[in-house]
């Protein structure tokens, strides 16, 4: 792709937006860490920052981390954004932003691919993945790179296949400053769950990069300075079971050649509990946790959102069989489905008991563009564009009543008794089923140590002294500080003091119930 266009050089301005505070990217945990002030490195951006064509120069920018400032825009020629619906009026800010500089700028990503007419002032539109699409962008700015008289629309027809992506561009980032580290296997998920759009936007058979590539992207991320987690962003991990079989014995050997200086993480439907094949492999690999999206334990209601494979095994069985495994299981549940009942919210809070997963992301049902729910919600008369309600859905139940019983569980599920106990459970029946890596040069690094003495001294200040549920605390850290297991006091108290934190905040109403929109007044305060 890098020698479509003439010889006609480029500076090209890479912006992604802030990220309005939700529940899932650990912005409370960041005061505990050594300087951390984002949450994963954006991937497709990165890629076609990696993309552009031979000569031409690029600087990239996270809003999460710094603003972008006049003598940024001043040197570029272009600006490329992407995002997610989430960050809609941080992405437009940054069009407004370019614009009065009179800069061409162009908006592609999961957002404008879905919903492209609701960005009508962007001068191009990226419309689908790496591809055709994006030779003929590289192409226009290459001939001209001032605003086009009228909008122009770019949309990939023919994909670039991922095993000729290029590495992204992390060394273009401060690796260091976000929680996690991400990578990229496969695009696209086999299964049609009635609220997702990933089957629109990227097919129902996966494509995927080859092993090869994968570690040389580890290799590259350590390079740049990465250490602690890489979280795979694939839809689902095991969307191509086969490949992931194939994929699963170079990890393993990778972590061996690296001293295991990495922790992987990655996405999955439940069914992965009836593949022992693949979990011993993920277990060797040293994968720790997997994100579920369990939505709801009422059979009924997955049936009715087209997500049988979460029945293919009782739910419980299989949390506890990724336990097994040494894996921590992190879900999702959904409040103000079509078959809630006033006793849902009693049902979660008991499935969160019985299961004793630290982490759900409990969230509104929320209709995303290019989804059968909201071609059927649209059908119904039931989608409503009110920036002041937490939900485009028009609930069978009383709206308020689904965003108090929302609150009421956040509250409930997330009180320091409630959230140590959950995590004193995993110590005990999860974490003890880890293989126990060497303590090799990279684990052991001099980086490594200071950055873990950093946010030791943080958590016991901040956690262990200050805080309001500091009694809990130490309940949970004195028996891992007997046994000198520093590493999971420092996990749990990270992630359990954001969680702590956040369902504080919306218990009492502060805090947005759907990761999938946000009020505006929300996010015109996290643009400044």
């Amino acid at each position: 792709m890098r020698d479509v266009v003439s010889p006609a050089k480029r500076r090209i301005l890479c912006v992604f937006p802030h990220y309005t505070p939700s529940f899932g990217t650990f912005e409370y945990a960041y005061e505990l860490t050594d300087g951390v002030q984002a949450f994963m490195p954006p991937q497709g951006l990165l890629l076609i920052a990696a993309a552009l064509p031979k000569g031409w120069e690029v600087r990239f920018i996270d809003e999460n981390i710094r603003k972008t400032t006049d003598a940024d825009f001043a040197w570029c020629d272009a600006v490329f954004v992407s995002g997610m619906h989430i960050q809609r009026p941080q992405i437009k800010d940054i069009c407004r932003r370019a614009h009065e500089r009179d800069l061409s700028v162009a908006l592609g990503g999961p957002s404008v691919s879905a919903s492209p007419e609701q960005y009508p002032e962007f001068d191009y539109l990226h419309i689908g993945e790496l591809g055709d699409a994006t030779d003929e962008l590289f192409r226009h700015l290459a001939r001209d790179s001032s605003r086009p008289p009228k909008q122009v629309v770019l949309t990939t027809k023919d994909r670039l296949d991922m095993a000729q992506f290029p590495l992204p561009a992390y060394e273009l980032i401060p690796i260091e400053k976000y929680f996690l580290g991400s990578i990229q296997f496969s695009s696209g998920c086999p299964y049609q769950c009635e609220f997702c759009d990933i089957p629109a936007l990227y097919g129902r058979n996966p494509r995927l990069k080859s092993p090869e590539q994968v570690t040389a992207e580890l290799d590259k991320l350590l390079a740049c300075g990465l250490s602690g987690s890489v979280y795979f962003v694939d839809d689902n991990f095991i969307g191509n079971r086969k490949a992931t079989l194939e994929l699963l014995p170079h990890l393993v050997e990778w972590q061996k050649r690296n001293g295991f200086a990495l922790q992987f993480a990655c996405e999955a439907t439940l069914n992965i509990a009836k593949r022992p094949e693949i979990l011993e492999l993920m277990r060797e690999a040293y994968f720790l946790t997997v994100f579920c999206g369990i939505e709801t334990p009422d059979p009924a209601a997955l049936k009715a959102m087209s997500k049988q494979h979460n029945m293919m095994v009782p739910i419980l069985n299989g949390v506890k069989t990724l336990n097994s495994y040494g894996m921590e299981v992190v879900s999702g549940i959904i409040l103000g489905l079509d078959t809630d009942t006033p006793d849902s919210g009693e049902g979660i809070l008991e499935f969160i008991e019985q299961s004793q997963i630290p982490l759900l992301t409990i969230n509104l049902l929320q209709a995303l563009p290019r989804t059968p729910l909201w071609d059927r919600l649209k059908r119904e008369g039931r989608l409503i564009e009110d920036a002041d309600r937490e939900s485009n859905v028009d609930f069978h139940l009383p709206y308020d009543q689904v965003v108090s019983t929302w609150r009421e569980c956040m509250g409930r599920a997330y009180t320091p008794e409630k959230m140590f106990a959950r995590f004193d459970y995993q110590v005990r029946h999860t974490y003890s089923n880890r293989i126990k890596p060497p303590n090799s040069k990279e684990r052991l690094s001099s980086r490594n140590i200071r950055r873990g003495l950093t946010m030791l001294a943080k958590i016991f200040w901040r956690v262990g002294v200050r805080s309001d549920y500091r009694r809990e605390f130490w309940k949970f850290a004195w028996p891992r500080i007997k046994e000198g297991d520093v590493e999971r006091l420092l996990s749990a108290g990270l992630v359990a003091h954001h969680l702590i934190l956040f369902a504080r905040g919306a218990s009492q109403g502060r805090q947005t119930a759907s990761y999938y929109s946000a009020p505006l007044q929300e996010v015109a305060e996290a643009a400044q």
